[in-house]
């Protein structure tokens, strides 16, 4: 690893992690199975594999997975593309999963380990986390069971997703019960959606040194401005991203402005608005915040790593924070 790549490297809230700021999200690499695989379109393996390795090679040094994306599809193709990389980096990389709670109870956290750990080749499970909020436990409940895995070693740190500040605060009383503390909150988050400023989230997370995890934190690809500027990708985009509001005529309109503030700066950096987008996600609030960009093309890959490389000084910074919240008015 060199200097500049060790320079990427923040610990994750209560954990003891050196991670790079951005992670790579891995839901694209569902197979197109089961009903959230349907999202994105099938990915060639040996495009995964490009994906992964150019991550790697950029810096980013883990990747978020889940159980429901494809049904352990991409756990596995995850798994199978860090094995193919066969190098130091593939080797040192840190996984992120999670446990889907819908219509299961706790006790299913620790009956379903083996299957993350078989689907993932039994990789270590840097992060396990509650995929939301809902299901026939209680968040305390929930924590008791993972804080059992992190002792019989299957699991290293617990995280959650999409839980509202005063959950957050019940499963870190519960992690502490058992000497542990809640590591992160993935939730969505970005420039076109910054409710978690606004409802306790980020406070309750900065508070209790959680980490912030932001997932979407492109909206879909919208930040990018590509869709601004061509109405026929408007037009192919295929999957539930079509019935968005945001990628209406009028949502287009309505986010013109924050494009164009992203346009000029990126101008200025000789870079795209994705990668000023992803640099004010990571840098707008300290070391708090990390983000999991998705990729289905190698030239997405790239972008994500250069967007850590960025240099915005804080009046840029501060100029895209105002100009997302007139958008948000």
């Amino acid at each position: 690893m060199n200097i500049e790549t060790s320079t990427m490297r923040r610990k994750l809230g209560n954990s003891n992690l050196m991670l790079s700021p951005l992670g790579l999200g891995c839901w694209q690499f569902s197979g197109g199975k089961g009903l959230t695989g349907k999202f994105w379109p099938v990915l060639p393996k040996q495009d995964i594999l490009n994906i992964v390795q150019t991550s790697l090679a950029g810096g980013i040094n883990w990747f978020d997975t889940a159980e429901i994306y494809g049904g352990g599809e991409s756990e596995q193709v995850l798994a199978a593309a860090l094995k193919a990389v066969n190098s130091p980096l593939a080797k040192e990389a840190h996984i992120a999963t999670k446990w889907w709670p819908a219509f299961r109870t706790a006790s299913s956290i620790g009956s379903t380990i083996g299957v993350r750990l078989q689907m993932l080749d039994h990789r270590t499970i840097h992060l396990h986390q509650v995929h939301q909020p809902f299901s026939f436990s209680s968040a305390t409940s929930e924590m008791n069971e993972m804080a059992k895995l992190v002792k019989q070693g299957k699991i290293e740190n617990v995280g959650v997703s999409n839980f509202s500040a005063a959950k957050m605060r019940e499963a870190d009383q519960a992690l502490k019960e058992h000497g542990l503390r809640l590591v992160s909150n993935q939730v969505k988050y970005s420039l076109l959606d910054r409710r978690i400023e606004q409802n306790g989230v980020l406070d309750t997370a900065k508070e209790l040194g959680v980490a912030i995890i932001a997932y979407s934190p492109l909206e879909q690809g919208l930040l990018s401005g590509k869709f601004h500027r061509n109405e026929a990708l408007v037009k192919a985009i295929k999957g539930p991203r079509k019935f968005s509001s945001g990628f209406r005529a009028s949502g287009l309109q309505k986010s013109l402005p924050l494009i164009e503030v992203l346009e000029n700066i990126a101008a200025k950096h000789g870079a795209t608005p994705t990668q000023v987008a992803l640099n004010w996600m990571i840098h707008s609030h300290g070391q708090t915040v990390f983000a999991i960009p998705g990729a289905t093309k190698v030239k997405h890959a790239e972008e994500n790593v250069s967007a850590m490389k960025l240099d915005l000084n804080r009046s840029e910074i501060e100029g895209i924070s105002a100009a997302s919240w007139d958008v948000l008015k």
